[in-house]
């Protein structure tokens, strides 16, 4: 991968935000997007584990700072079919212990059968999303309708390499009353696992 800088991200999940509301459906976005993926959830940890346009993607939490806000870092996008070193980077991220690898690689429809989903290792959610981007104060935002599993929800997410930009746009926005919650807090609370 080239050069990671990693981001700090502030994001909240509902079904309103509040005075935020407003003031994104004031702004120009940059850009709408939809995308269907695939997460991969442990009952452990909060990785950041997913797939999407066919790429394992893997961001791992690297600190949280007084304001809550949460340092996500990019550790792998890998294109299957996954070798088996990748495979064992995938559960470790997620901290659970990968199940035997009978093969040297694994195209998704194999990872996800053979090595997911037996004995229920990890929570597999289909994930449908349409986020609108915008652009406010040197950060990115979005506001994203999702479906997860045919659950509904939003998201809303503020996002900048400095800290310090990032709680400022959510202050001035009015979304510092709510919760921070990462995605896979998020998805696994709107599908009870």
């Amino acid at each position: 991968m080239e050069k990671i800088v990693p981001r700090w991200e502030w994001r909240t999940f509902g079904d309103s935000f509040g005075d935020a509301e407003g003031r994104f459906a004031a702004l120009d976005p940059d850009g709408v997007q939809e995308s269907d993926e695939l997460y991969f959830l442990s009952p452990t940890g909060d990785q950041n584990v997913k797939v999407r346009d066919r790429l394992m993607d893997i961001k791992t939490l690297k600190q949280v700072n007084p304001d809550g806000l949460e340092q996500w870092k990019p550790v792998m996008k890998a294109s299957f079919p996954l070798a088996a070193a990748e495979v064992e980077t995938v559960f470790s991220a997620l901290s659970v212990a990968p199940p035997p690898l009978a093969r040297a690689d694994y195209s998704l429809e194999q990872f996800v059968k053979e090595l997911a989903q037996p004995g229920q290792r990890l929570g597999v959610v289909e994930v449908h999303k349409k986020r609108t981007r915008y652009k406010i104060d040197g950060c990115m935002s979005e506001m994203t309708e999702v479906i997860a599993d045919g659950r509904r929800t939003r998201t809303v997410a503020i996002e900048s390499e400095d800290p310090a930009r990032v709680i400022a746009t959510v202050r001035k926005l009015g979304l510092d009353g709510f919760e921070n919650i990462n995605y896979p807090r998020g998805l696994k609370r709107l599908i009870g696992m």
